[in-house]
Parts: structure tokens; sequence; C-alpha cells
């Protein structure tokens, strides 16, 4: 989930040293029941989403609920650009991943029921789901410990990404049904699936014997009032009063970015900010589904070591401030949403945003700050420190985690003060600051999202541990350099194939660089990352080889998708190198 607070920690391979890395306005719906917010708190909320208003903007609908009255909806921007349609509060958004927690409650209903247990292996239900030599359990799915690929990530390797492919839960079982391997053992790690909640959706109709929902809404959205609720089975069917999707495009301008999928259970449920405050105080006072649906929906998930994880059943259950915190984002094409309830203090914030570019995360935090001023911790007050000169310079490099051959890059910030690590700005601040045996220093630093962590000592090279709460650490390791000549290069081209995905590589050498090629019209331009791995689009392809040295096949790391395989099927021809003009038969346009 995006905007989760991670550590990181850098240390010395031989030493103790770390970075711990540990506009137009829409009227207010009344509503029975409404006791309405201060005027000086509604006009400090209008601030938080001010950017919204102005003319031509895309924006979002935000609720706000406490004590189970609804204090204020408000819409800021436009449903639709092209008519000029504001967003209302009533305005319909597709909910992105706030939806897997109503495909957990399903579950939980049907487990109640007696009609499934938990603990059942998900091939009772779904035995197009191969055998792995170890169970996958409905536990496992519900809490994204399964080890199964994720979908999105392997039918874009596949050359049917999300956007550009229409995709439906048959596509979803077939592409399952040819898995090989697993990320992982399941239950050894949490690593967020979007296959497990539609394989859950396929659970939920099989026992049921309803559609996902036909069930959620006979047990759910009509006894919730939730009259504007529905999942999306047919992204072509007509939905009135639907706010339109964008994404920001250069220039400020903007582009629509609609979901054309079909597939649902992990997202797709099409829902208003009032209809979501609904729900949440059904979960703060229970009267659909009792207390044991909100109990199941609240319950961490536990690892084989027993360790616990923030994930619960379509919900995290973390802190904000000191106060606990039961929420969930999502995120499908333009649409960027977020859930969230303080259940002590009886709070719940609903956003709904209709672009790219938004942060509603971020935005239900300043509700929260602003509703529960004096009632939440302080942030720790973050002071930077100077550090040695050169230090900073000695991190900077490529950095390989071992375990999923992924990349992160780490250099030094112009100031000299400040690292940028995968992206993210750190500073050394006083914090924590200890002294380790060797003489080295341990620090910690706050940036938005990450906390990191110390400098390795003279003469060892640098490692990265990313902790975070309630999670496995991350090792990286420091990578020497990696410039392959244009004849170290010819050694990658050729053709390589995945029976997992049923697809075809051709890697070709276009002037000094490596290039990738498959169908459809698939271009990839890879960059080096560290000996034999290249990273493009994304990605990390890492060139395996044989006793004698050459290049047999690959290995593809994409975020949710680990170590898949690829096999060589055929040297370069020194000839007739593959190339763009002379590319094989079966790789020309249909």
């Amino acid at each position: 989930m995006a905007g989760r607070q991670w550590h990181v920690a850098v240390t010395a391979a031989a030493a103790a040293a770390a970075i711990v890395m540990g506009a137009l306005r829409g009227p207010v719906r009344a509503e029975q029941g409404r006791e309405p917010a201060a005027p000086s708190i509604e006009r400090r909320i209008d601030g938080i989403f001010e950017r919204w208003t102005r003319p031509g903007m895309p924006g979002c609908a935000v609720g706000v609920a406490r004590f189970g009255q609804v204090l204020y909806t408000r819409g800021y921007g436009l449903a639709n650009l092209e008519y000029g349609v504001p967003i209302k509060p009533d305005t319909i958004f597709e909910s992105g991943s706030v939806a897997k927690q109503f495909t957990a409650a399903a579950v939980a209903l049907l487990a109640i029921d007696g009609k499934l247990s938990r603990q059942d292996a998900v091939r009772k239900y779904v035995p197009e789901l191969p055998e792995f030599g170890v169970p996958i359990t409905i536990q496992h799915l519900l809490n994204h410990t399964s080890g199964l690929r994720s979908q999105w990530p392997m039918l874009t390797l596949a050359g049917r990404p999300p956007g550009l492919a229409v995709h439906t839960v048959p596509e979803i079982l077939e592409l399952v049904s040819g898995y090989r391997e697993l990320n992982f053992k399941p239950g050894d790690e949490f690593l967020y699936n979007n296959t497990a909640f539609t394989l859950l959706g396929v659970v939920v109709q099989r026992v049921s014997g309803k559609s996902l929902d036909a069930f959620t809404q006979e047990r759910l959205f009509r006894p919730l009032g939730m009259g504007r609720t529905a999942w999306r089975e047919d992204f072509s069917k007509v939905v009135r009063d639907r706010a339109t999707a964008y994404r920001a495009a250069a220039g400020g301008e903007f582009r629509t970015n609609m979901s054309f999928t079909n597939v649902i259970g992990n997202g797709g449920l099409l829902t208003t900010v009032g209809d979501l405050l609904k729900w949440n105080a059904n979960l703060d006072r229970p009267n659909v589904g009792g207390q044991a649906m909100v109990d199941e929906l609240q319950r961490r998930g536990r690892l084989n070591d027993n360790s616990q994880i923030d994930y619960a059943q379509g919900l995290y259950v973390t802190e904000y401030r000191g106060v606990r915190e039961v929420s969930h984002g999502g995120s499908t094409a333009g649409y960027q949403t977020f859930l969230g309830r303080w259940p002590d203090e009886r709070l719940s914030v609903a956003i709904l945003c209709n672009t790219t570019g938004t942060s509603p995360e971020a935005y239900a935090h300043q509700v929260v700050d602003l509703l529960l001023d004096g009632r939440l911790a302080q942030r720790a007050a973050v002071k930077t420190i100077a550090v040695p000169a050169g230090t900073l310079d000695a991190l900077a490099g490529t950095y390989r985690e071992p375990a999923t051959d992924a990349v992160m890059r780490v250099s030094p910030g112009a100031d000299g003060k400040t690292l940028r690590m995968g992206g993210q700005i750190v500073a050394p601040s006083a914090v924590g600051v200890l002294s380790n045996a060797d003489g080295s220093r341990t620090f910690t630093a706050s940036v938005p999202g990450t906390t990191p962590e110390a400098w390795p000592a003279a003469g060892s090279s640098p490692r990265v541990v990313e902790r975070a709460p309630n999670a496995k650490p991350r090792t990286w390791q420091w990578q020497a350099p990696f410039s392959p000549s244009v004849g170290e290069l010819q050694a990658y081209a050729g053709d390589y194939s995945c029976d997992e995905l049923g697809v075809t590589y051709t890697f070709y050498v276009d002037g000094p660089q490596l290039r990738l090629r498959f169908r459809p019209a698939q271009r990839v331009a890879l960059v080096p990352a560290y000996l034999d791995a290249f990273e493009g689009d994304g990605n990390v392809y890492r060139f395996t080889r044989d006793a004698g040295g050459a290049v047999t096949g690959l290995q593809i790391y994409a975020g949710r998708v680990r170590h898949l395989g690829f096999v060589r099927l055929r040297p370069p021809d020194s000839r007739h190198p593959p190339t763009p003009e002379n590319r094989p038969a079966t790789f020309m346009s249909p």
C-alpha cells in the first residue's frame, strides 16, 4: 500500500554499518442524521483540495463521518472534462483495491455460514490452480501470503498489459493454470497480490452459486443501503453518474485513463463516498454480518514463523500518530482512492479521485489531523546531522537484492548532504544516533515514508538492509559496475522461451544497446545493471550461464513476479543476427 512507513538500513558487508531506510465544487448533499462540521473545519478541508477547484481540472470527492454521523461530503473538480460535469458527493468512482475488503467480507460470511473454511486448500474450489507441493489456503489468499505470481505483471510480460488489452476472469484462471513456480513458499512472506483476490472472487461464486455481485448485493450492499455500489462485471456497461478517469500528461494536459477489464474481486467495485461511509459505520457498529465478520476482516495475518503482518483480510491494521487505523487504498487506471477508519475515535474518511497525481491517503491524513487535533501523538522532531566528507559518495552505486534480483540505485544528492535511494531522498538525522563497536556509526533519517540508518566501515562494500514494521527485512548488496561492450552484448542475443507464459522473447543488439522485442509489437530498451543483468520497462532481466560460461537462459524480476524463467532456444546466428530488419517470422505483425 502506497505511503506505508518503511525503515531502511545500510550496513557494511564485513562490518556493522547500515542505512535503515527502515473547478467546480459540487454541492454538499444533505443526508439524514447529518451533523455538519464546523464552518472553520469545512474551510480547512476545502483548502486541502483547493488545487482541484481550478477550471478544467478533474478531482476528488470526500466524505467524513464521526460517531456514526456524516459530518461533511463534497466534490471538487470535474467528473467529465469534455462536458464540464462537476464531481458531486454521489458521483460514482471505481474504488481500486479498496474493493478487496468486500471480497474478504463475502468470504467471511461464507465461513460463518459453514460453507467453507479459511484453512481449506484453494484447489478444493479452484482446481485450475496447479499443485505446488505445498497447499495454498484461503487464508493465504486473504493475507497476500500465497506466493502466487501477480496477474498484472504476468499479463504485461505476456504482451497483454492492462490498459491495452481487455481481460476476463476466465483469462486469469487460464493464466494461473500455467504457473510453474511460486515466488516463495506459502506463508513465508507477505507480498501484495491481485491474483489472490481474483481467485477469492471465483471461490465466492462457486461456493455460493451466485455471482460476486449478486452475493454481495444480497448480503451486504442492499441491507446497508449502499444503493450506488456494484461490481463492474462489464466495463462497457453505461453507468449513470460515473466519473471518467484521467491521467496527468506532460504540459498539464489530461488524457482519459479508464479501466478496460472485466476482472473483479481484486478491484472493480463502483461506489460513492457516501456508500463507503455507510460501510465503515457498519464496521464500527455491526448490524450486517455481525461482529464475527468484522473481527475476521480486522484479524492480522501471521507468517510461518508466527510473526504478525500489518495486513488483515482486505484491510491494513496499523497506527497513525498513535491512533489505531484500519484502512486500504486503491489505484485502477486513473482512479485513486482511500478509505480509512480510526475506530477508537469513531472517525471515518473516504476519498475518491478520478485522476493520477492525487494523494488520497495523504489527503485523508490531513483531514484526520484537523479533526483529531490535540488527540494525536506528536511527530518525531528531526535534526539533520553533518557527515564526514566523502561518506555518502562511498555509498553510491547499484545494489542487488539477491533473493529477488531487484535493483536499487543509490547516488549522492547535489548538496552533498543527502542520498537518493530507489527514488527517495534520504537525509541523515540525529534521531537515535548509535556508536558501533567497530567505530562505525548508525543513524536514522526521516523522509516521507522512509527512515534510513548508518554507513559502512572503511574498506568494506556497503549493503542496504530495508526494514518495515511487521515485515521481513530486505538485504541489498553493492554491485561492481557493469558496462559490457557491443561484442559482449552479442552473447545475450537470441530467442528465449517461457512455458509459463507461452511467449518467446528476442534479444538483439541495436548500436551500443541491447534491446528486447516480443509480440504484439513490444519493444524494450535495456540498460546494464550488474553482471549479466539489465533493467528495462521497470523489470530486471538477469541472464544465466552454464558451467562453461555460455548463456543458457534468463530470469525476470517484475516486482510481484520473481525468478520467471526463460530458456534459450538457439544461439545467435552470426551471419544473420536478429535485428528489427531481420526479425523471425513468428514475430511478424499479424
